[in-house]
């Protein structure tokens, strides 16, 4: 292992900041509702795809910069709907610009033409490109480094060898992929729903639907054509499971199950990437904590000189979830088990 590689992880809560800064964090990421922007833009189209989970306001946002930079640790701000109208890129613009004067490290953005503005302006801080951009090859890394970007996010689908050859083919732009928690079921630069809280009927994706199946020409479908279609929709609604954290699920200990990537751990390090992301502003700061206590427990034991197969034996026992893992549904990259990609 030749370089250390750093921990980044939400925050939607001040006292978070300290809390996982504590834990192991090396950088933090945020979002913020913006006074007003509700009700001047139709209210689907929020700043960050998140219409919960953020910082209340502007000097919440800049007392969250002065304490992670009091603990050691960055703070990013995420401006990644899709893609904006011109007024909400004149806005989501100033927001950040707003973001750089408080001394605010980095902006998250995926909409290329917000990321085109905000690189003509931007000094020191720097530029990041988000997953929801969906740049996924060395073509688009350099595309995304030619505009200003000095870090691309990953999306959640890119496997470990996609991942290190982009790492290895565009040196001069970091790269961070996806560690724990929070899966996106389509492909999530492309999807137009928004992340609804439960009590507001939850993300459209969860797809809680109930399917009723005829043939066109009106005949019976028979038992055996039925049993198979059953399973099928049994199987879907398994794989939805894992895909929304296990239900949702942690253990006792506020430790998620769900979407995870320790296994990958060595990969990646050998790979030269420079991060990996903790997903789940919303989330309750314990599975917070827990998780970064994760991926530092895994990230410690690599420099230690621990093997690939060690790191794997551990990542699945820290739950444990050694039943689930075996399934791959619950692996961001199931080619470390021997699952295709």
């Amino acid at each position: 292992m030749t370089h250390k590689m750093k921990i980044v992880a939400p925050v939607s809560r001040l006292e978070e900041v300290e809390l996982l800064a504590r834990a192991g964090a090396d950088e933090l990421y945020c979002g913020v509702a913006p006074i007003g922007w509700a009700g001047k833009f139709p209210p689907i189209r929020t700043i960050n795809r998140r219409p919960s989970g953020n910082l209340a306001n502007r000097d919440e946002l800049a007392r969250a910069v002065e304490s992670a930079h009091a603990h050691g640790c960055t703070l990013s701000l995420v401006l990644n709907a899709q893609r904006y109208s011109d007024g909400q890129l004149d806005t989501a613009s100033e927001i950040g610009k707003s973001f750089v004067e408080m001394g605010g490290d980095a902006l998250i953005v995926s909409d290329l033409g917000l990321i085109g503005r905000i690189a003509r302006w931007l000094p020191a801080p720097r530029l990041h490109v988000s997953s929801v951009a969906t740049c996924r090859n060395a073509s688009a890394a350099r595309f995304c480094r030619d505009l200003g970007a000095t870090r691309l996010i990953l999306p959640r689908d890119v496997t470990i060898g996609e991942a290190c050859e982009i790492a290895m083919e565009v040196p001069d732009i970091e790269v961070e992929a996806f560690i724990l928690n929070d899966a996106c079921i389509f492909e999530e630069g492309n999807c137009n729903t928004i992340h609804l809280p439960h009590k507001l009927g939850g993300p459209i994706c969860l797809d809680d639907y109930r399917y009723h199946y005829r043939r066109r020409n009106g005949k019976a479908l028979g038992e055996p054509l039925s049993k198979k279609l059953q399973a099928n929709d049994e199987a879907y609604q398994k794989w939805l499971w894992y895909r929304f954290s296990c239900g949702f699920s942690t253990t006792a200990q506020s430790q998620p199950y769900g979407p995870c990537g320790l296994c990958a751990v060595p990969a990646f390090l050998k790979g030269g990437l420079t991060a990996v992301k903790i997903a789940g502003r919303e989330a309750p700061a314990k599975r917070k904590l827990a998780s970064v206590e994760m991926v530092r427990a895994v990230l410690d034991r690599a420099a230690e000189g621990e093997s690939a197969g060690q790191i794997r034996h551990f990542s699945q026992n820290l739950r444990p979830s050694v039943e689930h893992c075996q399934t791959g549904h619950m692996c961001y990259y199931p080619e470390v088990l021997g699952y295709p990609d």
